[in-house]
């Protein structure tokens, strides 16, 4: 019999904007709703280039994994939205820092356009 589902919340990453949590932990698994660059103690969209978005997306994830009992090193798959995929090199050097050691299995794509004219959006599934 599975375990049910627990829902994870922490004021270290920026509330959902909507009707979903920011992570769900379900059967030793977190999955990590998409991030976008909101700076949890601003509440806005402060980096205006990929990179430092980019940067502050990785950071809510990880606050996020950090108060679900996981962490970085613990991520088995991201997808990341970018509304620009001509900045995806910029986008993978940030990426490349944080996961360094054995990254993660990955899916990036270009979309029409993300929540708050975000220029990068990132999701992700770890195991506890």
């Amino acid at each position: 019999m599975s375990s049910p589902r627990q829902v994870v919340s922490t004021t270290n990453a920026p509330a959902a904007l909507g009707p979903y949590s920011q992570a769900i932990i379900a059967n030793n698994m977190v999955y990590v709703s998409g991030q976008i660059p909101i700076n949890p103690v601003s509440g806005e969209i402060e980096a205006q280039d990929i990179t430092g978005q980019t940067e502050q997306v990785l950071k809510n994830l990880e606050a996020i994994l950090v108060e679900a009992g996981s962490s970085i090193a613990n991520v088995v798959k991201t997808t990341c939205f970018l509304d620009d995929i001509n900045e995806w090199p910029a986008m993978n050097e940030v990426y490349a820092k944080v996961f360094h050691t054995a990254p993660p299995a990955r899916s990036a794509f270009e979309v029409g356009k993300l929540p708050k004219n975000a220029k990068v959006e990132i999701e992700a599934i770890a195991k506890l």
